[in-house]
Parts: C-alpha cells; structure tokens; sequence
C-alpha cells in the first residue's frame, strides 16, 4: 500500500508541477484547468490502486479501498491541521470517489497480475 501512496503523491506532486509552469507561463486561467486536474486526479488514484493491487496480488478491493482511504485521510489531516478546515460536501464526495476509483484500480492491479484462469 504504500508504493501505493507513493505513486499518488509523486503523480500530484508531478503533475502540480506541470500546471503550475501553464498557469505562470500561458494566458491559461484556472478555472479552465478543472476537469484536466479532476481527471488526472482520478487517473493518479486508480494508479496507485492499480500498483498497491499489483503488489499484494490478493484482494484487490480492499487494497485499494485503503490506499484511497489512506490518502483521503492524509489530505484531510493537511487540510485541518494546516488550514483548519475540514472537508465540505464537494470534498466528502470527490474523496468518496477517489476511494472507489482507487478499488477498481487495485481489482484490476490484482487480477491482470495474478495469472490465475477459470474454468467454467
């Protein structure tokens, strides 16, 4: 799970990087940038997911789930302990998703890497 978690951070870190060096250099406003960052968010979770499932190569749901978890609840310990905010219904449903993203990820990280076939 925490290569997981590396994944996430390293990914937003990366891409923060990236639409800070647009927003300084371009006319780009940052309202315009919205679904890109929601976007890339979902794909930086399902990454994470996909790698914690990877990893484990076992219950990739719940992997997942906690990899999702785990970063909702670093996020939210930032928030309150740096801003003294705590999350507001936007967030709580933007974090939920993440969560479940983060599932799929790891179910999919689980069952491409496991090898194993049915037989029906």
């Amino acid at each position: 799970m925490l290569y997981g978690l590396i994944f996430i951070f390293a990914f937003a870190v990366l891409s923060s990087l990236i639409f800070s060096l647009i927003l300084r250099f371009t006319s780009v406003q940052e309202s315009s940038l919205q679904y890109v960052v929601t976007t890339l968010s979902f794909i930086g979770l399902f990454g994470g997911g996909f790698l914690s499932g990877r990893k484990r190569k076992e219950k990739g749901w719940l992997i997942g789930g906690l990899t999702g978890l785990f970063y909702s609840l670093i996020v939210f310990l930032f928030q309150y302990l740096g801003y003294d905010r705590l999350f507001d219904f936007e967030q709580i449903i933007y974090h939920t998703c993440y969560t479940l993203i983060s599932m799929m990820g790891g179910i999919l990280g689980v069952n491409i890497t496991s090898g194993k076939t049915r037989s029906v």
